[in-house]
């Protein structure tokens, strides 16, 4: 099969639903595709969910891949702060990058988000925890948060799935492009199991799922890209009452540490408070860890991930490898599913068995965790940087520190080698090839993949209006 498009957008994570929402928005009528691998929001059911905790294994996996992305499994939480959640800064500038995250934040409450705010007045209660941090060596980003619940960021991702398709956007499910199509430098159209389809203008925005696939298309395609930072470490659940000062002033605090020995870069990211840890699976059913909360059903623990950001140099040029690498040795101990093991074993460098896991006061909500030791597959860099980091984050929510808190591992952001393109996030080496979103390591979040995408949209027309 052969067809022709105004506008093709590969993958329909927030990026790629973003761009579409603003190219019809503008009223001008273009023919627009859009090629998901995974379901429709609708389908994405996860059997682990009904099945007594257990994964079955889906392919595609229903967390990862689908209609809005792994955003629509996740917390679904917009980060309101141009600080976090990617670099878009760097390419729109500051001001720009805040007059859009506002902009954007505005369509989401027309669809539906919550409009409570968390963190949004910087209170006394704030301050003093901003200087317990300052005192533990610990930088608190400021990062107002609206938190929309998984449950809700189905719902609201549902809605645009319908404008989308009511006015006339194409969109096709179970839809892995293969290959992009490319002559002298320019980009024709993609390549699936279904045939060729081509456009004018193609947006590539395949998420961290789709990582992988997208480094191996750019060298390939002698697509120009840059060593990128590698994140790789744990997930931390403990007892709400731990982090209840944090949970109730910020709901999540962005806090940065460099550690002393190496001084390598640590950051909070995705907190749950009274969420839930999960499992998501990649290809070849890799297993790592990631975490979520719903806006009505509260678990009695806290989930957030401990990441460590690595930027290698030449000749390394493999970020997701290594990533996998390391997720790799995680899943050869438990068969494919997600270690656990107790800080305290962690520290006295021990196994965690099941006996001393269910002597806690901390029940795990990922049930089908393994008791083991991270020492058999972290870096011993690595290991020390997360031992520092939680001994400094103990200093601003006492209790962390404690025997019992839990380490699931290991938790990794799949990026690619980050794509070389202009502030329009056209491709240096393709032209009308325009790369958005996770994947291409430029976006690490909801709300700055789905400015991006609004980005890309206003580029185009810029071009259809020539």
């Amino acid at each position: 099969m052969t067809k022709k498009y105004d506008v093709i957008i590969v993958g329909a994570g927030p990026a790629g639903i973003f761009c579409a929402y603003e190219l019809v928005k503008s009223g001008k009528k273009l023919n627009i595709l859009m090629l998901e691998k995974g379901r429709g929001i609708t389908n994405r059911k996860c059997p682990k969910h009904f099945n007594g905790g257990t994964c079955t294994h889906c392919k595609p996996c229903s967390i990862t891949t689908g209609w809005a992305g792994a955003g629509a499994f996740s917390d679904g939480k917009l980060s309101l702060s141009h600080e976090v959640g990617g670099t878009l800064p760097k390419y729109l500038g500051v001001e720009k990058s805040i007059e859009l995250i506002k902009y954007t934040d505005e369509v989401y409450l027309e669809f539906g988000a919550d409009s409570d705010i968390h963190g949004e007045e910087f209170s006394p209660e704030m301050q003093a925890i901003r200087r317990k941090a300052i005192e533990a060596n610990l930088k608190l980003v400021h990062c107002p948060v609206r938190h929309l619940g998984t449950e809700k960021a189905q719902a609201l991702y549902s809605k645009l799935y319908d404008y989308l398709t009511g006015e006339g956007v194409e969109v096709q499910f179970n839809s892995a492009v293969n290959d992009l199509i490319i002559e002298d430098g320019v980009i024709k159209g993609v390549r699936n199991g279904s045939g060729d389809y081509f456009a004018d203008q193609v947006m590539v925005s395949v998420g961290r799922e789709g990582a992988d696939w997208l480094m191996q298309k750019c060298e390939q395609e002698k697509i120009s890209t840059e060593v990128g930072v590698v994140d790789i470490g744990v997930r931390v659940e403990c007892r709400n009452e731990i982090m209840q000062e944090i949970n109730d002033n910020f709901y999540e605090a962005k806090l940065i540490h460099y550690t002393k020995t190496f001084d390598d870069k640590v950051r909070t990211f995705c907190s749950n408070p009274g969420g839930f840890v999960s499992s998501e699976y990649y290809e070849n059913n890799l297993a790592v860890v990631n975490g979520h909360s719903f806006k009505d059903l509260k678990s009695d623990n806290t989930n957030f991930a401990l990441l460590v950001s690595q930027k290698f140099t030449e000749p390394f040029n493999e970020p997701i490898e290594y990533g996998k690498h390391i997720a790799r040795l995680a899943n050869m101990l438990t068969k494919n599913q997600i270690l656990v093991q107790r800080f305290g074993d962690f520290m006295r460098g021990r196994r965690t068995t099941k006996e001393r896991l269910y002597r806690n006061n901390i029940i795990p909500t990922l049930k089908d965790a393994v008791p083991g030791d991270l020492s058999l597959v972290l870096p011993h860099r690595i290991l020390k940087d997360i031992r520092e980091m939680i001994m400094a984050l103990d200093k601003v929510t006492p209790g962390l520190a404690s025997d019992e808190t839990l380490l699931y591992g290991v938790e990794v952001k799949f990026y690619c080698n980050v794509a070389k393109v202009g502030n329009d996030f056209q491709s240096l080496s393709v032209k009308n090839l325009y790369l958005g979103g996770d994947g291409p390591g430029i976006t690490r979040g909801l709300m700055q993949a789905s400015v991006n995408g609004v980005v890309i949209a206003r580029e185009f027309l810029k071009k259809f209006n020539d």
